[in-house]
């Protein structure tokens, strides 16, 4: 186990990683930068969530992996799942399951930026955050939005300005009460309804 600080990288795009690594405390974001410096999260990671098992089948990493917060790491050397994988079926069957969970996030993700209206994107982003939250048993009744909103407005298209607006009009609708980074859902009917939220992408009962 490794403590990683805030804004450390996990992985950079182009590492040749000799290790993989799960998120076991705090808040990670899956990134790209394009050449003139601008970022697009495609994912942000919770505790218990693998957070570059791609590299186990990569040469090259195609990605960056961020801490958002301060938080805990395990890493296991590839060498050593590899060799597992020959005597544990069960164990690639796992991993393939946890990757094509997260290649069905990415998919949902790109329907949200490409499709969705901001006020959908950003409810459609809370709720997939509170789910997966509660499914790790993290608190949700009150919940402390890890990311800010310069990352939400990278994980969803928008300007840090425009999630302004947006949470303040999801607001005034009544889907969330906020105070500073602090999130209530007092109608999580309305909220799902308006993000248009539909957990099936999420396959939690099989990736986990």
């Amino acid at each position: 186990m490794a403590e990683r600080p805030k804004l450390s990288y996990v992985v950079r795009e182009g590492d040749r990683p000799d290790e993989v690594s799960v998120l076991l405390a705090g808040f990670a974001q899956r990134q790209k930068h394009t050449s003139e410096g601008t970022r697009q999260i495609m994912a942000f990671s919770l505790p218990g969530d693998p957070l570059d098992f791609e590299c186990l089948f990569l040469d090259e990493a195609d990605f960056s992996v961020q801490m958002a917060v301060t938080g805990m790491i395990a890493c296991v050397r590839t060498e050593a799942i590899k060799s597992l994988l020959h005597d544990r079926r069960e164990l690639g069957q796992a991993i393939e399951r946890t990757l094509l969970a997260d290649a069905s996030v990415a998919r949902e993700w790109v329907v949200n930026v490409g499709r969705r209206d901001a006020r959908r994107r950003v409810a459609h982003l809370l709720c997939e955050l509170l789910v997966r939250a509660k499914a790790q048993h993290i608190e949700t009744s009150v919940f402390e939005l890890p990311f800010t909103q310069e990352q939400l407005a990278d994980a969803t298209g928008l300007t840090p300005i425009h999630i302004n607006r947006v949470l303040r009009q999801l607001t005034t609708d009544g889907a969330i009460r906020r105070s500073g980074r602090m999130i209530t859902v007092p109608d999580w009917e309305c909220l799902r309804e308006i993000a248009d939220f539909d957990e099936r992408f999420l396959h939690m009962k099989r990736a986990s």
